[in-house]
Formats: structure tokens, C-alpha cells, sequence
């Protein structure tokens, strides 16, 4: 009997991108997205470029980049393929799902779980966090869900065997290693690779492979917003620094703001 194809199952979300500079709508009730550059969000180009190191590696057969969301997001799964991933799967949302918000961690993590039973991946990787929301807790969700194993924020992941996988990550006091039972939910921290750059052939060929459209409906899931964004507000501007000339002028300005007494 022929092996179980080993597949490896990432998260792709379509957020603004990180040059941009962020506008607050006048309502406070959001920020603006309507002509804005969107992107990849960094964390998930992270973790589709491991993904495809692995793959390349002999540790995985396939990889299959997942986003969930409006029509938009095909072109961050074609980014994905680009960068790698053999074929993609696109869980279509309107903006209306969710009670008019956004998609929220819960409901992302539901529609992966779906993904999950039909795709029987060995290995689901995702960015510890979106740039946009910065909830970082799909991952968390998720893992639960499927009732195994999770490796949070890896700096390092290593796949000694089929059975297990070890995932090192950036601790205060150092670094800590956990060795988890495959499959596994990981995310991915920043430093755990340089992300590639599609080239325009990768691009081009992007473009042939196989692309799967379904909705949360045909998974059997329910997309309901359950938290309610109450306002948005930008941060307080920074006040200008000031240049002092001697440590005694130093010392005096910290006691003069409270400071030092």
C-alpha cells in the first residue's frame, strides 16, 4: 500500500499592507480600506516560505495555501503559489458574513477545522499573528479544535521524523524547544525565515495551478461575528524630543518631568 500523501496546510490572509499608512474612518467605527495597497500579511509569507523549505525538504508532498474571505483574496493565494504552495483553496466570504464585520478569529478557525477534515493535513501552518487586527489567536483556536497538538510564536522548526515535529521558540530567559505529536497546528514568528521573492516565471505559472473556490455554507460552518468593534481611535501624536547638552541638563529635564526626584 501506497504512503498517505503528507500535506501541509497554510493560512494566507489578505490585510493592507505594512507601508501604508493607516487612516481611521471619521465615524470611528473602523479604518479605512476602500483604494488602499493590499498584501499578504507578512506572518503568512513566513509561514508559506517554511512551509515550501519543508516541502522541498522531503518532509511534506504538498503544500496548500488556504484564505478565507471576499474574491479579492485569490490574489493573495496566487502570491502564495507563487512563492511556492502546489495548489490553493479559496473559502469565499462576502462582507456582509458576519453580521456586517469582520471576520473574526473564531470563525476563521471554524472554517479551517473544515479544511482540515477534508484535506487531513499532516502539519497546519500559520502566522502567529495579522498585522491588521493583531488578535494572534486563530492559531490557539484552531489547534483546539482539532484536538492536537500546537507550537506557538516557532523561531525554529525541525521534522526529525513522519511522527513528530520540534518547534524552538524565542522565550525571556532563552529559547525553548518543545518536540510535539504530528499532526500540529504551528505559528510562525518572525525570525523564523526570510521570506522569498516571486519571480515573474513563478508568477506566470501561478497562474495554472489549481485554485478551489467553496463558501462556509458548503463546509457546514456558521460565519457570526461575536465581538463588536465599540470604536476606533488613532494613538496620541508624539510630542518632539528636545537635545540637551551635558548630563546636568539631562539630569535636570528627567527631574523637571517628574522623572527622577
Amino acid at each position: 500500500m501506497a504512503d498517505k500523501k503528507r500535506v501541509a496546510l497554510v493560512g494566507v490572509k489578505r490585510c493592507i499592507d505594512y507601508a501604508v499608512r493607516i487612516r481611521v474612518k471619521p465615524d470611528g467605527t473602523g479604518v479605512v480600506t476602500q483604494n488602499m495597497k493590499m498584501s499578504m500579511n507578512p506572518f503568512d509569507e513566513i509561514a508559506v516560505t517554511e512551509a515550501v523549505r519543508l516541502k522541498n525538504a522531503k518532509h511534506f508532498d504538498e503544500v496548500v495555501a488556504v484564505s478565507v474571505g471576499p474574491k479579492e483574496c485569490q490574489e493573495t493565494i496566487r502570491r502564495a503559489l507563487a512563492m511556492g504552495a502546489d495548489r490553493g483553496i479559496h473559502v469565499e466570504t462576502a462582507a456582509a458574513d458576519g453580521d456586517g464585520g469582520d471576520l473574526q478569529p473564531l470563525s476563521v478557525a471554524k472554517v479551517f477545522k473544515a479544511v482540515a477534515d477534508k484535506e487531513k493535513p499532516s502539519l497546519v501552518i500559520l502566522g502567529k499573528q495579522a498585522i491588521d487586527d493583531d488578535t494572534g489567536a486563530t492559531g490557539q483556536m484552531l489547534a483546539g479544535m482539532m484536538n492536537c497538538s500546537q507550537g506557538l510564536r516557532a523561531y525554529k522548526l525541525n521534522l526529525g521524523d513522519k511522527e513528530h515535529i520540534e518547534v524552538t521558540k524565542e522565550m525571556d530567559a532563552g529559547l525553548e524547544t518543545v518536540k510535539l505529536q504530528l499532526p500540529a497546528v504551528v505559528t510562525c514568528d518572525l525570525r523564523l525565515c526570510e521570506p522569498v521573492f516571486a519571480k515573474l516565471p513563478e508568477i506566470m505559472k501561478a497562474k495554472k495551478k489549481p485554485l478551489e473556490t467553496l463558501t462556509p455554507s458548503s463546509l457546514g460552518v456558521e460565519v457570526k461575528s461575536r465581538l463588536q468593534t465599540v470604536k476606533v481611535t488613532e494613538p496620541p501624536k508624539r510630542q518632539a524630543g528636545s537635545i540637551v547638552k551635558s548630563v546636568d541638563e539631562l539630569i535636570a529635564a528627567f527631574k523637571k518631568e517628574g522623572f527622577l526626584d
